[in-house]
């Protein structure tokens, strides 16, 4: 307790708290509760509920102030942030009325004589601070930048104005009190950790279990998730027989069963929480303090889209006290394996609780003039630091952000076996590995390819079992813990490889028709399927309990592994039943599939690996009665624009028929893989990347023509060429809105050239039908052609000048087109009718880009000189501003093709032979990688990790670089496996 000696003189805190939930609430309570016993005024800012605060404090010294000054994340429901609605609402609480909120703000801490503005985590109250020549101190785990950081990515990079506001507010604070499972938070130039602020207990285990005629005998889960699913009816028997459990947040209506209890409002939950054997809920700081401090292990489901959560899952498991539930069986009720699972962990959380005090005393010697800070930085340096999150938008492997010991072992970890590639990668490190001894291949070949020996290294090591207290950093491995249960080692297994992509040239023209040229990157996903009789496969508990519920008959079950969800925040497992994709007695529809995964984001990836199964269900006709078992193991970055999704269906629908005896040819395969991403996921992409990922070859520019997907034949890289990716660090994605309203975009103005075609055909034949020469014959040939367009790249340019870009508008709204010409006839996009489309910019690109994939293509074979790669750069540097008059550019790809435009005009590039000619965006744009072309030499690669480095001092992010080949999945083949059972035993 703090002595009330502690001052001499009252202080006044103002102490802001954040609109998001009650988890932050409470821990304010235990910070005031100190200050107060302190002798001191604390004057809470907030929109939570009074009794939050006076139940456990009361005290004419406590003052509340019922004011909202940002809305936290909204909740689509209650396990689902809604990214669009939060920015919205957080503009309409924040943004717009600013400047009165800091105006009201100053003359009310004015008013009270603050000493010191405490926030958790309010932005505007720190400016608010400064303003009013007050100190000002954040105690948070996590902060709104960093959190809203992935949201613009949905909402468009108009957005990100939101985040630097925010960061500009929190460089105002003095320095940050951090609390444990903390996220990166750059807008803070000095932090001071201190331990969880976790709420007291009134009552012991007993006296509370006495109280509600409980007893010990009884096993309790506590439900704890702040408000429950909407229309979710409890029902007794997702209980195990005998346990009870404790609703929070129950609704007056709502009736229960006899094995579950209704708690007040207004209960105080800590008591409860210690009483309980296990709780049941979402993550939040709140609830993994309280299981944490009180030894009660937590099941829990993912909360999608909202970034602090992989911090606190991690910190959870790290001391062994979190099992993780999914969702679809919270919802139908499957329950039982996962308490009895909690109950028999040992939480191990040994560290202080006593956060609430050891942050008031700081606070208290903070009001009273002590000075924390180290030598203070300048506002711009601080607001440089702030702002790396806009380049950044996401987690990367290895990137030190002050990220707790724990998580980046696990991080690194996960890197290592995912083959998550790094910006520094010798030669050495691409050296082919021993080959495990453990597995006979019985079909195909390694192809010299060391990543697929590390992977099958990968595989014979899933059955060793490691002691977690003695191996911390293996802890995290929770993907690895299920692939160790997925296979049956006494059966074959199957194993395919796909890379990921380059784009070179062509990009977003592909939906339009136009040739690309396309190289597969040494970066590639690796699947591990087995086909295999229900009655043999190994299940994971709760599936063998959703089995048991439906019957004694073992159902076909699919089962999926994927590494690497620590780094998306993404659940890391998926199964279901295969009947799941039956509607009847035919396969279910395309609509309903994609509802079907959309029910929990978490676990959306699945998508992109199940689809594969469905549909060759629905286009071939292939039945599967067998179970499938998948282990996902891709090095392709997510969100860097180099097709991660692509070389994951690729390698799944590879394998798929591989196990199952299918003769899918490689065109055939990425067109099928295309409609699961366009049908399924619901990503409007072209076919490049998949056709690619099947058909290319090491070394060599794949060439085709996107009509729909006519391979013209593979291009030989000339010696003196060579090609890198270097990543922005800014996360793409073709399903975002952007990519969506460009295609769009272009969909629309190949109606409106057809439209118009068709009306200068009508003027020249409105004479009786006659044609008054020959040569008018040719022209109606042409405008006969082009009012039958059917992909915009079939229009050359010089056409497109002559005839339609003047009468093109630059944009159209989406109702206006509608009205005039009913549909843009594209399957896999839908026009919104209040949104303003691009159409001039879209339009033109790919019927210019068309033209200059085709002079790209020829100048590959052209004599070898400084000429044809000036020429092949300046052709690669117009694709990149075309993206950008798209509006597909964005700040850190505009920065890198500038780095590289700065080193080929550089003295020293001019006085020497140059090196680097030219570089462009690629794939979807808005983020993502550049493709860099230049000589293959060594100055050329030294200048690449020169403008790495030059990236990443501007920055903060060091890039990935992308550098190599491997062949596409068509020409690996297949590896037939199996585990020698003789090594096993010995």
């Amino acid at each position: 307790m703090v002595s009330q000696e502690s001052t001499k003189h009252p202080l006044v805190f103002a102490y802001y708290v954040t609109g998001h939930g009650f988890g932050h609430a409470t821990r304010v309570v235990e910070v005031a509760r100190h200050l107060i016993l302190a002798g001191h005024d604390v004057h809470v800012v907030t929109g939570a509920p009074d009794y939050v605060f006076t139940t456990e404090i009361q005290t004419p010294r406590l003052f509340i102030r019922k004011v909202l000054l940002d809305c936290g994340a909204i909740q689509a429901d209650a396990l689902t942030v809604d990214r669009l609605a939060s920015l919205e609402k957080y503009s309409e609480t924040a943004v717009v009325p600013r400047d009165s909120i800091l105006a009201k703000e100053v003359e009310w801490l004015k008013a009270i004589k603050a000493d010191l503005v405490v926030s958790d985590v309010v932005p505007v109250a720190c400016r608010a601070a400064a303003d009013a020549g007050i100190r000002s101190v954040c105690v948070t785990n996590f902060s709104w930048d960093f959190i809203y950081a992935e949201y613009v990515m949905v909402a468009g990079y108009h957005k990100r104005s939101i985040v630097w506001q925010i960061a500009e507010d929190y460089s105002h604070c003095e320095f940050l009190i951090r609390l444990p499972g903390y996220c990166p938070m750059p807008a803070f130039r000095d932090s001071i950790d201190v331990p969880l602020v976790v709420r007291r207990l009134h009552k012991s285990r007993e006296e509370v279990r006495k109280e509600l005629g409980i007893g010990e005998d009884v096993k309790v889960v506590i439900l704890n998730f702040g408000g429950q699913p909407s229309g979710w009816t409890l029902k007794e028997e997702y209980l195990p027989p005998g346990w009870l459990c404790l609703v929070c947040g129950s609704s007056d209506s709502q009736n229960l069963p006899p094995n579950f209890v209704k708690l007040a409002k207004d209960v105080y939950t800590p008591d409860l929480i210690a009483a309980s054997d296990c709780m049941l809920g979402k993550i939040g700081y709140g609830t993994v303090s309280e299981a944490l401090a009180y030894k009660v292990p937590f099941v829990f489901v993912r909360r999608d889209y909202f970034n602090e959560e992989p911090f606190l899952r991690n910190m959870l498991e790290f001391y062994q006290g979190g099992v993780e539930m999914i969702r679809r069986d919270l919802l139908t009720g499957h329950w039982s394996p996962y308490l009895e699972r909690a109950v028999s962990l040992k939480p191990c959380y040994e560290l202080g609780t006593n956060g609430g005090e050891v942050a008031a005393h700081i606070l208290m010697d903070t009001a009273s003039g002590k000075n924390y800070t180290s030598d203070k930085l300048s506002g711009a340096r601080r607001l440089r630091d702030a702002i790396i999150l806009g380049y950044e938008l996401q987690r990367v492997p290895g990137k030190d952000l002050c990220i707790p010991e724990w998580y980046t072992n696990a991080e690194n970890e996960l890197g290592l076996r995912t083959g998550s590639p790094t910006a520094e990668m010798s030669d050495d490190s691409f050296a082919m590995p021993s080959y495990p001894e453990d597995f006979e291949i019985l079909h195909g070949e390694l192809l010299g390819l060391p990543d697929t020996a590390n992977f099958l290294k990968s595989l014979s090591e899933l059955e060793v079992v490691f002691d977690y207290g003695k191996n911390p950093e293996k802890r995290q491995m929770r993907e690895r813990k299920a692939a160790a249960n997925l296979f049956n080692w006494e059966e074959d297994i199957f194993v395919a490889r796909a890379p990921g992509r380059l784009d070179v040239m062509g990009g977003i023209a592909d939906y339009s028709g136009s040739l690309v040229l396309q190289m597969p990157i040494r970066e590639a996903c690796h699947v591990a399927l087995q086909k295999i009789d229900p009655t043999k496969q190994r299940l994971w508990k709760h599936a063998q309990a959703r089995q048991s519920s439906k019957g004694p008959e073992q159902k076909a079950v699919l089962q999926i592994v994927s590494y690497g969800s620590e780094l998306s925040n993404r659940g890391p497992t998926f199964d279901m039943d295969l009947s799941d994709f039956m509607d009847g007695e035919q396969p279910l529809s395309y609509e309903k599939a994609r509802n079907y995964f959309d029910r929990d984001p978490s676990q959306r990836w699945a998508a992109y690996v199940a689809g594969t199964i469905l549909v060759l269900m629905k286009e071939l006709g292939i039945r599967f009665e067998d179970s499938i078992s998948v282990l996902v193991s891709s090095a392709v970055p997510e969100g860097k624009g180099v097709s991660s999704s692509a070389a994951v269906e690729v390698a799944t629908m590879s394998a798929i028929a591989a196990a199952h005896g299918l003769n899918i040819s490689p065109r055939e395969l990425a067109l099928l893989c295309q409609m699961v991403e366009n049908r399924i996921v619901g990503a409007p992409c072209g076919v490049m990347d998949q056709m690619t990922s099947a058909c290319g070859e090491a070394n060599k520019l794949l060439a085709m023509v996107c009509q729909p997907a006519e391979v013209l034949g593979l291009v030989d890289i000339p010696n003196h060429i060579r090609f890198w990716g270097i990543d922005s660090g800014i996360r793409h994605s073709v399903g975002g809105g952007d990519y969506g309203s460009v295609r769009i975009g272009a969909f629309m103005g190949r109606k409106i050239v057809k439209s118009m075609a068709s009306e200068k055909l009508s003027y020249s034949l409105s004479t009786n039908g006659m044609i008054a020469d020959e040569l008018e014959e040719d022209a109606v040939e042409l405008l006969e052609t082009e009012a039958s367009l059917d992909y915009l790249c079939n229009l050359s340019p010089h056409r497109y000048e002559a005839l339609y870009t003047k009468q093109l508008p630059e944009a159209m709204l989406g109702e206006t087109f509608l009205e005039k010409y009913a549909d843009h006839n594209d399957p896999v996009t839908v026009i919104d009718k209040k949104r303003n489309y691009g159409v001039k910019a879209a339009a033109r690109h790919p019927i210019y880009e068309n033209f200059r994939v085709q002079a790209f293509k020829a100048l590959l074979t052209s004599a070898s000189s400084d000429d044809q790669l000036s020429a092949l750069g300046e052709l690669m540097y117009q694709c990149h501003y075309s993206y950008s008059a798209c509006g597909l550019g964005s700040d850190g790809t505009d920065r890198l093709v500038q780095l590289v435009q700065e080193m080929q005009h550089s003295k020293i590039s001019r006085s020497a032979e140059g090196t680097l000619y030219g570089a462009k965006i690629t794939g979807g744009g808005s983020g993502g990688t550049v493709c860099v072309i230049g000589k293959n030499c060594l100055r050329s690669s030294q200048q690449i990790l020169e403008i790495q480095q030059r990236y990443k001092a501007a920055t903060g992010y060091l890039p990935i670089l992308f550098e190599g080949s491997s062949p596409g999945a068509g020409k690996f083949g297949h590896l037939k496996i199996r585990r020698r059972l003789q090594s096993k035993q010995d």
